[in-house]
């Protein structure tokens, strides 16, 4: 079994072939073979999935479904993240593995295709933005916080600003160094764990609590499950986005 170093080095190399793989795409907009999907997804997916398959890993990718899942070693694989912003040239897209054992994520990686910023973690060693160690970060109170969305809020919401930004393993990952506040899912069912996994070891290394929203676990190896994932950088905060969140699923009225 591969050492945690020599997976890191791994993920480090196929992101690298990811991201000049959707560098050469000529039509970013040209669909896929499902709804929903690009050609660049797949364009990405298939040397990915082939370079961790030939390492003797396991794979659970977006685009290729589940192989091999009975391996030590289970790659969680998101190609493009964030690929509607990849197809219309908004510079907020990654390429997001996480590597599970029989214990949970055991590394993760998370890399900007544009600005080639590189966000990984250890289990048990950290995490680093670019190649440097982070320090966990205080979060200022939801009153002041810039929190981070998927889908839409039904209606004003009791933070300072938040953003849509399109690309949830990076959102998350930004939650993780400071750089946004929060993270919440309005969408319904919306995520499967290649959207999330690579970010939610980052935060578990810094100590921001992630969770989904209706108390199931977020860590599973299911193509066809989903959740609503929230992140915090406390318990206070996460616990008053996880009561939005299910109070918007009620209907009940937010106070």
């Amino acid at each position: 079994m591969p050492d945690p170093t020599s997976l890191q080095v791994l993920l480090r190399r196929v992101v690298d072939a990811a991201v000049d793989e959707l560098a050469s795409a000529t039509d970013r907009r040209a669909d896929g073979e499902r709804k929903g999907q690009y050609a660049l997804d797949l364009l990405v997916d298939g040397p990915l999935v082939q370079s961790l398959l030939d390492a003797g890993l396991g794979v659970l990718s977006e685009e290729a479904g589940v192989m091999h899942a009975d391996r030590s070693l289970v790659a969680v694989v998101d190609p493009v993240d964030g690929s509607t912003n990849a197809s219309r040239g908004i510079p907020w897209y990654n390429t997001s593995i996480c590597v599970v054992d029989d214990d949970g994520p055991l590394v993760s990686i998370v890399e900007n295709h544009v600005t080639r910023e590189r966000f990984e973690a250890i289990r048990g060693q950290g995490a680093r933005r670019n190649g440097v160690l982070v320090k966990p970060v205080r979060a200022p109170e939801l009153s002041q916080a810039v929190v981070a969305i998927n889908g839409v809020p039904p209606r004003s919401m009791p933070w300072a600003q938040f953003r849509s930004l399109g690309a949830s393993a990076l959102d998350i990952s930004y939650v993780a160094v400071g750089a946004l506040d929060g993270y919440i899912d309005f969408d319904h069912e919306a995520h499967g764990v290649w959207d999330y996994l690579g970010g939610l070891l980052i935060c578990r290394e810094l100590g921001v609590l992630i969770e989904d929203a209706f108390g199931r676990e977020l860590v599973h190896l299911e193509h066809d499950e989903r959740r609503t994932p929230v992140a915090a950088h406390d318990l206070e905060t996460l616990e008053r986005l996880v009561d939005m969140r299910r109070s918007v699923a009620s209907g009940d009225t937010l106070h």
